[in-house]
């Protein structure tokens, strides 16, 4: 659980002090704009590289409770919306986390939405344009969101199939804020405070990131993230070597390949 969050739900947190984020652009003025005007967001990204705490930030920023729904492929719309429950002998209407998020005015955000079944998205589509309502049909309700809440969803369109991309459909009712892993010095910062290491160490451990991100598509399917580096600076605080931090953090986590492995501890022991 984030440290700097206040549960309320399994799913939906208030955030009482700032979660760190370092923006990379014209991120937090979109998304407030799109916020004031009721547009839903729509994040696109490499996994690891912020969305998720970007998010956490703009709840933060906002004052508004965040409820993250992390998609998957058994995901359906009654997961979303609600279904009856049978409790003490009696049926009872259970909301899910996006008509909780409706009810409540806050943010529903959806991480990895493409992840979910294809029917799944169709229930977000009138809540993400003008009409902004979410119909539980099984009750009979028309749910309509209050201003101060927020659609936004997630998604990585360098590591989807043709089979798992968003449609234009739902596409195009998002303002789209595009994210990458920050510059050099940028991470470098990032992982510092983060991890609490020095500036050489967090110089090397980008300098190995960009490595591997060198080889994504050449063995790879995705290079090292900013996530990953902070795990493993966070172990070599911690009095790991930084060899074995590196491949228990990083190299693991990337592939199981045995050559790729290899090739991989070697680009860390060259600078460690």
């Amino acid at each position: 659980m984030n440290q700097h969050a206040r549960v309320l739900t399994p799913e939906e947190y208030i955030f009482d002090q700032e979660p760190y984020y370092e923006p990379v652009g014209e991120e937090i003025a979109v998304f407030e704009a799109a916020w004031r005007n009721g547009l839903p967001v729509l994040l696109k990204g490499p996994t690891g590289c912020g969305k998720t705490r970007f998010m956490e930030h703009m709840a933060w920023r906002l004052r508004l409770p965040l409820i993250t729904v992390s998609c998957h492929d058994d995901l359906t719309a009654s997961d979303l919306v609600g279904r009856f429950l049978v409790k003490g002998g009696e049926t009872v209407w259970v909301d899910g986390p996006l008509a909780r998020a409706v009810r409540n005015g806050a943010i529903c955000y959806l991480d990895e939405v493409v992840e979910a079944r294809k029917d799944t998205t169709v229930v977000i589509h009138p809540l993400a344009d003008d009409r902004r309502v979410l119909p539980m049909e099984k009750v009979g309700e028309l749910l309509e969101a209050p201003p101060q809440f927020c659609l936004a969803m997630s998604y990585n369109p360098g590591y989807q199939s043709v089979l798992k991309d968003l449609k234009q459909s739902t596409r195009q009712r998002f303002v789209a804020l595009e994210f990458d892993y920050p510059d050099a010095a940028l991470e470098q910062k990032i992982i510092e405070k983060e991890a609490g290491v020095d500036s050489a160490t967090a110089r090397q451990l980008v300098k190995f990131a960009q490595m591997t991100r060198n080889l994504k598509g050449q063995g790879l399917d995705e290079g090292a993230s900013t996530r990953l580096l902070v795990h493993a600076a966070q172990l070599m605080a911690a009095g790991i070597p930084p060899v074995t931090a590196c491949n228990s953090a990083i190299a693991q986590a990337l592939t199981d390949d045995p050559d790729m492995l290899a090739a991989v501890n070697e680009l860390s022991a060259s600078l460690f």
